[in-house]
């Protein structure tokens, strides 16, 4: 899940971006109101944590642009503004939940996740077969045996189980998964992809992760990803 982090103060933006990608989500930052408008208007984003004292525009006009062209993605105000009629005419201008600075970046984390379980129409536990995906817990299983994975192994099956039987592009994993634009060279989601077969599929009858020859991967179970694109 990618989430946009719009913040003028480098040290605060850097903090959260580092704990955000520990927690398995891309993030883009924007140190102003221009450019998060932008980005919103060129990136479809998961979430957004918005700075109310921005140097350009103020966050809540910010906020009142991106909800005008009616984008919809949960926004999570993250403000040193604590008094109530701050909270009161964010809410009412469409932010989905307000924390005041200083905060503890587990609760910004927990506030995170129940923001993206409630604008995330797609269910919370995911399953192909006899493998399972838990969102909320973040834990897979396949034969009901633990499966471990590091926060990018996660994110990319996580990706792939919300989209079973679609062939994935290297560029669309990398742009969902990492921040940052697929250049052609790098070998990151092959390297990655070997990893999570090593861990879901290698002692299993049953394959699940298939290669689509010049286009990327799919995960799927064998009989209906040869009837769509051939278990290559």
């Amino acid at each position: 899940m990618r989430i946009l982090v719009v913040e003028d103060e480098k040290r605060i933006a850097d903090f959260l971006s580092r704990g955000l990608e520990s927690a398995g989500y891309a993030v883009d930052i924007a140190p102003d109101g221009h450019t998060a408008v932008n980005l919103t208007r060129d990136t479809s984003y998961d979430l957004l944590i918005l700075d109310l004292g921005l140097p350009d525009l103020d966050g809540l006009e910010v906020l009142e642009k991106i909800r005008n062209r009616k984008l919809s993605p949960p926004v999570l105000i993250l403000s040193a503004r604590n008094a109530v009629d701050d909270r009161v005419k964010g809410l009412e201008l469409g932010a989905d939940d307000y924390l005041v600075k200083p905060f503890a970046f587990v609760e910004l984390l927990a506030r995170v996740r129940a923001l993206l379980r409630r604008g995330q129409p797609t269910p919370e536990r995911l399953q192909v077969g006899d493998l399972i995906l838990d969102c909320l817990r973040r834990k897979v299983t396949r034969g009901g045996q633990g499966v471990e994975l590091a926060p990018k192994e996660f994110s990319i099956l996580e990706y792939m189980m919300r989209n079973p039987g679609r062939p994935l592009s290297r560029t669309m994993i990398v742009e969902h998964v990492w921040d940052m634009d697929y250049d052609g060279l790098t070998n990151i989601v092959d390297v990655y992809i070997r990893h999570l077969r090593s861990k879901i599929d290698d002692g299993w009858p049953t394959r699940l992760i298939h290669t689509v020859r010049g286009i990327g991967y799919m995960l799927d179970l064998p009989e209906r990803a040869v009837e769509r694109v051939g278990d290559r």
